[in-house]
């Protein structure tokens, strides 16, 4: 069974009558059967209504409709996103026991209002807390391109399955680092927006004044046609703020002319690999940059947004943690447990913290467009691996694969991860950070990369 590549070429061929919807979609369901096994990206399969949103899409095409932008393109989320009729697991074994959504989150509405086509959930950290996806109750994810690593996470299922080419698109989440983390060691394209730009109504929540949610593709062009296709106000979302809709794919060929680019030091260079540091630095030749910039105090803010983490993830599990203890992963129990302990004076110091540090990178943003860093310190580690080598340290693994992208995410910035090819090496990401609702000019930089050769998903042999 072929490997699925671009979600664009596939849209293309059905509405030039040279596939068929229902075919992408039995496409899509052989190669996850045919590869998933190995991989233990799906929670979900959603067979029934992939062929059923297929062949609507087949019949809309007979009736001479024009079709919208991902007609008939397969897709999957994260098992936190709320699919009618399906249990939204979120990871974890206590969400056995939850009705079936009664309806579809509002993203799953705005691509099927798109034309893609589901067919899955996928597996994740237990209610998103980590950066591993070794869950202990529905198995760990392995990494398409080795099967001995981890896929990251928390969505790791959303990574792996991209990149094993089971679906050309995937959408999750990222609170601390969830979408960054395994798009960079799963070598593929993952946005995570500006904090309130797309609606999180109908996700399962972790943290709610850090959760983002956003894409996952095997390239900029596909990346950017999902972004554009989630965008849209949703009034029964809060947290969402009130901007207009801007389409992105337009400005892709614009190039990077007029951006000003640096690259993160200090902190960022501190808590990276050498392999982390080359990926930076061939990216930078690339784009001819030489300006480096300090993000004051990033360490301070990886601490903060622990505390946040801590105090807002575990109070939201807390009647749980009470009454059924043992239905937790161990480790997360124990994490969340601990947190719930966490004074309220530290959880009013680090949202007060947050808005200075927010306030100081705004004043790197008035002299800079774009910043780049690396996504995770090294590449993918060995399943089961408690810690890795950083520089000389022993650090932990499932905390610390999030050192690079806590101090982005706590405030909010968006940011596109994409793969830096480097032949014979494990796939290590960039990440592409640019000021608020500025999606645009990361993506622009995104794409030149893809351009110049440097940016690109390999597909893994699975053999």
């Amino acid at each position: 069974m072929a490997a699925f590549d671009s979600a664009l070429e596939i849209a293309a061929a059905i509405r030039a009558g040279k596939l068929m919807a229902t075919a992408a979609a039995e496409a899509s369901l052989a190669r996850i059967a045919a590869v998933d096994g190995k991989i233990n990206a799906f929670t979900e399969v959603t067979r029934e209504r992939a062929l059923k949103e297929a062949a609507a899409i087949d019949a809309r095409r007979a009736r001479g409709e024009a079709l919208p932008p991902l007609a008939g393109v397969p897709y999957a989320v994260k098992n936190l996103f709320d699919i009618e009729g399906v249990v939204t697991l979120a990871g974890s074994k206590i969400n056995r026991d939850l009705p079936a959504a009664a309806s579809d989150c509002y993203l799953i509405e705005r691509m099927h209002a798109a034309g893609a086509v589901l067919v899955g959930a996928l597996n994740m950290d237990e209610y998103a807390f980590g950066f591993t996806t070794e869950n202990t109750h529905y198995g760990p994810t392995r990494n398409p391109h080795d099967l001995n690593c981890i896929a990251g996470g928390s969505s790791g299922g959303s990574a792996a399955a991209v990149a094993a080419g089971m679906v050309p698109l995937t959408l999750g989440t990222d609170t601390n680092g969830s979408i960054r983390v395994p798009s960079s060691l799963n070598g593929i394209f993952g946005l995570k927006p500006t904090y309130g730009r797309l609606s999180r109504v109908g996700t399962y929540p972790f943290v709610h004044s850090l959760d983002h949610v956003g894409p996952f593709a095997r390239s900029a062009a596909d990346l950017v046609a999902t972004y554009d296709a989630l965008q849209g106000h949703d009034a029964a979302d809060p947290a969402q703020a009130n901007k207009p809709v801007e389409m992105v794919s337009a400005q892709l060929s614009a190039g990077v002319a007029g951006l000003r680019i640096a690259v993160a030091g200090g902190y960022f260079k501190q808590h990276a690999s050498p392999d982390a540091l080359e990926v930076v630095a061939l990216a930078a030749r690339a784009l001819g940059v030489q300006t480096e910039v300090l993000l004051p105090e990033a360490a301070r803010a990886r601490g903060a947004a622990f505390v946040i983490t801590a105090t807002e993830g575990s109070q939201l599990h807390l009647a749980d943690l009470r009454k059924r203890p043992d239905d937790f992963d161990p480790l997360i129990r124990d994490r969340f447990m601990a947190n719930a302990l966490t004074p309220a004076a530290w959880y009013l110091q680090a949202q007060r913290f947050r808005r200075w540090f927010h306030a100081e990178v705004m004043k790197v943003f008035a002299h800079t467009d774009i910043i780049l860093a690396a996504a995770t310190p090294i590449s993918a580690t060995p399943i089961g691996a408690n810690t890795f080598d950083l520089n000389g340290a022993q650090v932990p693994s499932r905390p610390s694969m999030g050192l690079l992208t806590q101090p982005i995410s706590f405030i909010g910035l968006p940011v596109v991860t994409v793969p830096i090819f480097r032949a014979g090496k494990m796939p290590l990401g960039l990440q592409i950070i640019a000021a608020p609702w500025r999606e645009a000019d990361a993506m622009r930089v995104a794409a030149e990369l893809e351009r110049s050769g440097l940016a690109k998903s390999l597909m893994p042999s699975l053999t």
